[in-house]
C-alpha cells in the first residue's frame, strides 16, 4: 500500500512530454512551461482527539509566452491534449491584449546540482502514522489535564520547468510538519517541527516541549510595557527573519530604495551571520528556482555586515549581474525571495541565555506580525503561547502577552548571545523555510 501511494505522482517522462508538446506548438518568441504537482494529507486534532483527516491532490500547469514584447500567462489544472491546447490559446490571446514592455528574460540551460529532498516514508505516510504522532501529544496532554490542538501534515510534490531556450529541470520533494498548541485553564504553550522525512520529526520531544510550556504558562499576570532585555526562542527568531527576507534581502527592494540593507555597512552585531542556501540538506532543499535558474548560496549578512541580496532574472538584468536562483514565477510584483535562510548558531545553550539578565522578557513566539516601516526594518506584533518574566537570570513567572514595535536591525545590533542549537522552521506567512538559533537581545521594545 505504501509503495502504491508513494508512486502516485506523475512520471517525469510524461511531464517532459507535455512541456515539449507546448514548446513545439507555441509560435511565441519565448515560451515557458511550469508544472507543479502536490499530494498532501493533513490530520487535525483538538481537545486531545483527532477530528479530521483530509487529503488533496493538486496539479497546476502554467504557461508564459512572450510575443512582440507582450507577455501572456495562462494556467490549467489538467494535462490532457484539450487542456494543453486551450492553455496555449489563452496565453497567446492574453499576450496580444497587453501593451509592449520589457519582458522578464528566460534563462538558458545551466548545470543543476541535484539535492535529495525526497523521503519515501513521508510520501507514503498513512493516516495511522500521522495518528501515532498525534497520540503521543494528546496522551501526555490528557495526563497533565491539558487540551492539545494542532495538525500533522505530509506532502509529496514535484516541479518541472522548461523553456524555448532548451531548459528542462525537474525536482521532487517531500515535507512533514507538526505543530501543536496545548491549553490549560488560563494559558497555552506552542511547539512545532519540520523535516523532509516524517521519521525525523521528534514526536516525544515536541510533546514534552509544548506541554512543559503550557504548564508553566498558566495564570499570567501583567507586566509594564517598556524596553527590556529579551530572549527570543527559535520560533520568534524565524518569524523575524521571514519579514527580513521579504522587506530587505531582495534585490527588488534594494533597487526600489525600500530595503534596510546598506551594503558594506555594519547593520547587526558581530555574532549575526545570515545566508540563503537552497542546496543545504539541513533545510528543505531545492536545486533551482521558479525560473529554472540553479540556486546559489548568498551570504546576506556576514558578522553583522550587509553583504548581498538575492536576485532573479529581471533584477539581475537591471543590476548587470546574474540571477542567484531566487526567482518566483514571472512576471510578478514581488521580485526575488530567499526561501532557504539560515542564521549562524552560537555557543550558549538555550537554557543559559537568560543568565545575567536582571529583568527581562522571555518570548516563545510572535503572532500577527505586520510591517510598519520596511526601510527602517520596523515591525509590530504580539507575543503568544509563552511569555515570561526573567528576574536575576531566572524565569520567574508567566506574563500576559505584549504588543511590540521594534526595528529588527536595532534588535540584532544588540545581540548579546546566540543559542548553540538551531531549529528548522517551515514558513508561516509565506513559504519556504529557515533554520535559526535562539537569541539574547540587549533591548526589545514592548509597546503595550
Amino acid at each position: 500500500m505504501k509503495e502504491l501511494e508513494a508512486a502516485r505522482l506523475i512520471e517525469t517522462s510524461r511531464l517532459k512530454n507535455v512541456c515539449d508538446a507546448l514548446l513545439d506548438r507555441s509560435p511565441a518568441t519565448e515560451t515557458e512551461v511550469m508544472v507543479t504537482e502536490t499530494d498532501s494529507s493533513l490530520t487535525r486534532f483538538a481537545n486531545n482527539g483527532i477530528h479530521q483527516n483530509v487529503s488533496e491532490r493538486n496539479l497546476a500547469l502554467r504557461l508564459r509566452v512572450v510575443r512582440e514584447g507582450r507577455t501572456g500567462v495562462a494556467s490549467a489544472n489538467q494535462l490532457d491534449d484539450a487542456a494543453v491546447a486551450d492553455v496555449l490559446e489563452r496565453a497567446l490571446t492574453i499576450a496580444s491584449l497587453q501593451p509592449p514592455s520589457e519582458p522578464v528574460p528566460m534563462p538558458a540551460p545551466a548545470p543543476v546540482r541535484p539535492v535529495n529532498a525526497w523521503s519515501e516514508a513521508t510520501a507514503a505516510a498513512s493516516p495511522e502514522e500521522r495518528a501515532d504522532f498525534v497520540e503521543a501529544i494528546c496522551r501526555e496532554s490528557a495526563r497533565n489535564r491539558l487540551k492539545a490542538f494542532g495538525a500533522v501534515s505530509t506532502t509529496a510534490a514535484q516541479f518541472a520547468i522548461a523553456n524555448s531556450h532548451g531548459l528542462f529541470s525537474h525536482h521532487r520533494s517531500t515535507q512533514a510538519t507538526a505543530s501543536s498548541v496545548v491549553m490549560g485553564e488560563s494559558g497555552s504553550g506552542y511547539a512545532d517541527r519540520a523535516a523532509v522525512d516524517l521519521r525525523d520529526l521528534d514526536k516525544e520531544g515536541l510533546a514534552a516541549e509544548v506541554i512543559d510550556k503550557a504548564r508553566r504558562n498558566q495564570a499570567a499576570t501583567p507586566v509594564d510595557p517598556g524596553t527590556y532585555e529579551a530572549v527570543l526562542e527559535e520560533y520568534a527568531v524565524a518569524e523575524m527573519l521571514e519579514f527580513m527576507n521579504y522587506t530587505g534581502f531582495t534585490a527588488l527592494a534594494l533597487q526600489e530604495e525600500r530595503s534596510f540593507m546598506r551594503l558594506g555597512e555594519k547593520i547587526a552585531a558581530d555574532s549575526i551571520s545570515i545566508w540563503d542556501d537552497g542546496l543545504d540538506p539541513s533545510g528543505l532543499p531545492a536545486p533551482f528556482d521558479f525560473e529554472g535558474t540553479p540556486k546559489q548560496r548568498v551570504d546576506l549578512i556576514v558578522k553583522g555586515v550587509a553583504t548581498d541580496v538575492v536576485y532573479d532574472q529581471a533584477t539581475a538584468r537591471r543590476a548587470g549581474r546574474r540571477s542567484t536562483g531566487h526567482g518566483l514565477p514571472a512576471p510578478n510584483p514581488d521580485g526575488p525571495l530567499p526561501l532557504n535562510t539560515f542564521m549562524a548558531s552560537g555557543d550558549v545553550p538555550r537554557s543559559s541565555l537568560a543568565a545575567g539578565i536582571k529583568r527581562g522578557i522571555w518570548v516563545t513566539r510572535f503572532w500577527y506580525v505586520r510591517i510598519v516601516h520596511p526601510k527602517a526594518s520596523i515591525i509590530t506584533g504580539m507575543t503568544r503561547d509563552g511569555t515570561f518574566l526573567i528576574e536575576d537570570g531566572r524565569i520567574t513567572r508567566p506574563v500576559k502577552d505584549l504588543r511590540f514595535t521594534q526595528s529588527m536591525l536595532e534588535a540584532l545590533s544588540g545581540t548579546e548571545a546566540v543559542g548553540s542549537g538551531s531549529k528548522l522552521q517551515a514558513s508561516g506567512e509565506l513559504f519556504g523555510c529557515s533554520r535559526v538559533p535562539a537569541l539574547r537581545l540587549r533591548a526589545f521594545t514592548f509597546s503595550s
